[in-house]
């Protein structure tokens, strides 16, 4: 398709205006006015004589198959032509993503050209890009000629299981994570016997095994360590609450990540691990599993998992979870609420859940809250800012109080440091077998 540029639309006004001329000044200027349209029509002759054919340019896009949400990745544009010139391009993506403005390639003759173009996916999902439009102007700029190269190019946006893995590795080499696996050296109920070793001055005497000792003639007390094979379960909230931005990312996919990362660690510590989304109710239950193909099913799960646009109902769907749970389970729960009132029904859900299963209950905390709250008074509507975000943290706390005295554990960190205070916690659990 050829179009004119803006310099012919301004060339055509200035050929209106001259036509004027005859009027206002005489019959003389109609030879001036014949020359100009003469001159005006042999350019757009020229121009359309030489402006390049789409023949002549050839156009590749290429892209990742898979985009892990967070981590920088590119678009690749090949663009190679048999002649000299400059090729404006705007690409067309369908989906979540921070578009791009137009681009200008200056290709030159017989040489490839590649640009980078960033891919910033606000959400998890598919990205298309099902063409590339392109357009250049001939050599007096007269004229443009478009193109649309098809594209039909798909990307796959999953949550950062590349950042979750690495980071759940760092806490595992870590010196913490080696203590929390530890020998416990004491007796009670849920712990798992270890081994036998001589009694030395020092050890608790409620752990001397007598009839090992007797058989053996030699103190011996017994060693004990933390069980393993634990029931953990992901709950992922997906209402509406958790789509809203936070950091530039929804806040659900924040909960995914640090989910991703305390299942690294689970698994890794011999725990079983499963994962149940919800918003209205009950969207996607995966039973607790271990070992490295529950790994893989798990990050199956939780990338499917999609927005929801409805307000959460906990009580529906913490009663499903209480009926599909058939044994005690360390329930992490990642949700949001906005004040207190909002979180009148789910208190009540958590604190049921309590009652029968250790609960951990992960709140990501805004910082902008926070800046508000503490903000200079420059003027009457920063006063009011930071008066409404005080009132919502202080509802906040509140909430988060009434959490803890009904018997749930609570982490409340920013996107930065949920998942290794998540991790910590889970350790400190273990260390106690309060499952």
């Amino acid at each position: 398709m050829i179009r004119p540029t803006g310099r012919a639309l301004a060339g055509i006004g200035a050929g209106l205006l001259l036509a004027t001329a005859p009027v206002l000044f005489g019959e003389v200027w109609v030879v001036v006015w014949l020359g100009a349209i003469s001159a005006f029509a042999v350019a757009l002759l020229a121009e359309f004589a030489l402006l390049p054919s789409a023949r002549r340019i050839r156009l590749e896009v290429e892209g990742p198959a898979t985009i892990h949400l967070g981590l920088p990745a590119a678009l690749q544009l090949h663009a190679s032509a048999t002649a000299a010139m400059r090729v404006h391009a705007i690409v067309e993506l369908v989906g979540d993503c921070e578009p791009w403005p137009w681009l200008v390639l200056d290709c030159v003759r017989d040489r490839p050209t590649r640009i980078d173009l960033p891919l910033r996916p606000r959400r998890r999902g598919v990205l298309r890009v099902p063409a590339v439009h392109l357009r250049w102007r001939g050599p007096l700029g007269l004229l443009w000629r478009e193109q649309r190269v098809a594209g039909d190019l798909e990307l796959k946006v999953v949550p950062d299981f590349v950042t979750a893995r690495q980071r759940a590795l760092r806490l595992v080499n870590s010196r913490d994570f080696q203590l929390g696996l530890r020998i416990e050296r004491y007796v009670g109920d849920g712990s798992e016997f270890e081994s036998l070793r001589e009694f030395v001055p020092g050890m608790d005497r409620r752990a001397v095994d007598w009839k090992a000792s007797a058989r053996h003639r030699a103190l011996l007390c017994r060693q004990f360590r933390a069980e393993r094979n634990h029931q953990v379960v992901l709950c992922v909230d997906c209402g509406r609450l958790m789509g809203e931005p936070l950091d530039g990312l929804p806040r659900l996919d924040h909960a995914i990540h640090a989910a991703l990362q305390l299942a690294h660690v689970c698994l890794r510590t011999g725990d079983r691990v499963g994962m149940f989304a919800f918003a209205a109710q009950g969207l996607s239950l995966t039973a607790p599993a271990a070992g490295v193909g529950a790994l893989q099913v798990l990050q199956n799960r939780i990338a499917a998992v999609d927005y929801d646009a409805a307000e959460t109902n906990f009580t529906r769907s913490m009663t499903e979870l209480l009926q599909a749970l058939r044994r005690r389970t360390l329930i992490v729960l990642f949700t949001d609420f906005v004040d207190s009132i909002a979180a009148e029904l789910m208190v009540p859900n958590v604190q049921r859940l309590a009652r029968r299963h250790v609960v951990l209950f992960v709140a990501l905390r805004d910082p902008l809250l926070r800046r508000l709250a503490a903000a200079p008074p420059v003027d009457t509507e920063a006063v009011h800012r930071a008066v409404v975000a005080a009132e919502m943290e202080q509802e906040r706390d509140v909430v988060l109080e009434r959490i803890r005295k009904g018997g749930a554990l609570v982490v409340d960190a920013g996107v930065d440091d949920v998942g290794a205070e998540l991790v910590d916690r889970y350790l400190q659990q273990k260390r106690r077998e309060l499952v």
